[in-house]
């Protein structure tokens, strides 16, 4: 959530049964108390904004591939309460930099306040404002490029993040399938995403998958 105010997510689609959701979670690394205490927080401070927390199972998936690509500079477009950003940093060496981008003070407050408690706050760094105003004051490069922000802009962000990927690095998007309203598209929120994924699959400078992890993960890389 960067350059507007974000509305909640249409009610997230699973994509598997929530029994196998439920044993998939439970066979995954558990999340350190900080940050079940921070979805709980959450929860309770931003109401039903609060489906917008990427959650174990994909913040876990997106430490991995950080770790994976041994990134030492991280960039994400959208902080919300910074869940998403404390687990990147956890993969980040001792003098690593993980630059998040918000304008929504409540959620930024939050994130904040568990950044100052958590033991790699000091790795990330919040720039609040306007996100397509704060790409253009980056230098590049960025290892890992997490977008997911407000989705009228999705496009604006991937061109502008492009040039500041690192030649081996990875832009990860989130809610590429929308809750599946990818196939129905109805309102602005929902055309955005649908013309994202058409202009990322057209894009010759790339190779690109969608996961269907949670509620759709777009992992893009240089070709």
């Amino acid at each position: 959530m960067s350059d507007q105010v974000v509305s909640a997510p249409p009610t997230l689609l699973t994509l598997v049964p929530e029994d196998i959701e439920g044993y998939a979670m439970a066979h995954t690394t558990p999340l350190p108390p900080l940050l079940d205490e921070l979805i709980n927080v959450t929860h309770e401070k931003m109401g039903p904004l609060a489906r917008m927390l990427s959650g174990q199972p994909e913040g876990t998936l997106l430490q991995m591939l950080a770790a994976s690509l041994g990134a030492r500079r991280i960039l994400e477009i959208g902080t919300f309460t910074g869940f998403s950003a404390q687990m990147m940093a956890a993969a980040l060496p001792e003098d690593g930099e993980l630059i998040t981008c918000d304008m929504d003070p409540d959620a930024i407050a939050i994130a904040r306040s568990f950044f100052a408690r958590g033991p790699y706050g000091r790795k990330i760094k919040v720039r609040e404002g306007p996100a397509l105003e704060t790409l253009k004051t980056l230098e590049a490069p960025f290892d890992l490029i997490f977008i997911d922000a407000d989705k009228p802009n999705y496009i604006a962000y991937y061109e502008a993040s492009l040039p500041l990927l690192a030649p081996n690095g990875v832009i990860a998007v989130d809610n590429v399938v929308w809750s599946g309203r990818v196939l129905d598209p109805r309102d602005e929120r929902d055309h955005a995403i649908v013309a994202f994924n058409e202009h990322v699959q057209r894009d010759h400078r790339v190779t690109n998958v969608i996961l269907t992890v949670r509620d759709g993960l777009m992992l893009i890389r240089r070709r």
